[in-house]
């Protein structure tokens, strides 16, 4: 027994837990529930972006370091000062608003929300889409439609008229339609809602981008440099539709194109949603022709 109390002291003492209050409780969560909010607002901003960048910079800095670049450590550490001073000022718009929100919100709701648990494009929204854009090729009204995917476009839902509307044929060639005060701008997309319409979009800077094209195109194209969103565009003058992905524009996209470029940001299997589609449109022209 003795040699048992003597381990006992000599060793497993060592590893008692420290003694902790309810104070030490209440300022963990705290510090739990801050990273949480930093981390969402991150994912939800551009910001998200600057900070895949820093891991980078993080991971290269540290093989600088084991393969001791005196020169590469030398210039990390006089840049660091500038560039957390380049990071305020570039995200000033972001965290102004994310200081707004802070003011705005009621702290103890957002850690009882729950979010919807619909993440996709429904076979309704898409086939809504589909037909909707290539009814506006056809009478050539031109379009700009955002399909938000990770990165959330806050900054530029904002810059809009809020609708939160669901996804309807109507309503989408009603929004673009000539003379209405929703034609201009661009509309939002998450999900299965239209959240935004008359949204301003950044303009591209790329000189390799046609000629030809107007503003709506390099709209589409610079939103796609900045995000991962994939844009949709009918063009006023030819109604061909295009699709703004990457930073790269594709031209003259068919229905079916456009079906499966949809289908993959939904999500799901392409050749699956496809052959389903087809099976469709020939059951309805079964119909069709048994009907004359």
């Amino acid at each position: 027994m003795e040699v048992i109390r003597d381990f006992i002291h000599k060793y497993l003492m060592k590893l008692s837990l420290p003694h902790m209050t309810v104070i030490d409780v209440i300022e963990m969560i705290i510090i739990a529930f801050a990273i949480y909010q930093i981390i969402m607002w991150l994912k939800n901003t551009r910001a998200w972006m600057l900070v895949k960048g820093i891991i980078f910079l993080l991971v290269f800095w540290a093989v600088a370091i084991i393969l001791q670049m005196d020169v590469i450590l030398w210039i990390f550490r006089n840049a660091i000062s500038v560039g957390i001073i380049a990071i305020v000022i570039i995200f000033q718009p972001e965290l102004r608003s994310a200081l707004e929100q802070l003011g705005r919100k009621n702290a103890l709701s957002s850690l009882f929300s729950s979010e919807d648990e619909e993440t996709k494009l429904s076979e309704r929204s898409i086939n809504c889409i589909v037909k909707a854009v290539f009814e506006m090729s056809r009478t050539k009204t031109g379009a700009l439609i955002v399909m938000e995917n990770d990165i959330k476009l806050k900054d530029i839902e904002r810059s809009g008229i809020g609708m939160d509307a669901r996804i309807s044929l109507q309503l989408l060639i009603n929004i673009f339609e000539h003379n209405t005060p929703l034609h201009d701008g661009a509309i939002i997309i998450r999900d299965n809602r239209i959240l935004s319409a008359t949204c301003y979009l950044p303009l591209s800077d790329n000189h390799e981008l046609s000629k030809e094209l107007g503003t709506r195109h390099r709209a589409a194209v610079g939103i796609s440099e900045v995000s991962d969103s994939t844009t949709i565009v009918v063009s006023e003058e030819t109604g061909a539709v295009s699709i703004a992905e990457n930073g790269a524009l594709r031209r003259n996209v068919s229905q079916d194109e456009l079906r499966d470029v949809l289908i993959r940001i939904s999500g799901t299997d392409i050749d699956a949603r496809r052959g389903f589609w087809h099976r469709k449109e020939r059951t309805l022209q079964h119909e069709k022709e048994r009907a004359e």
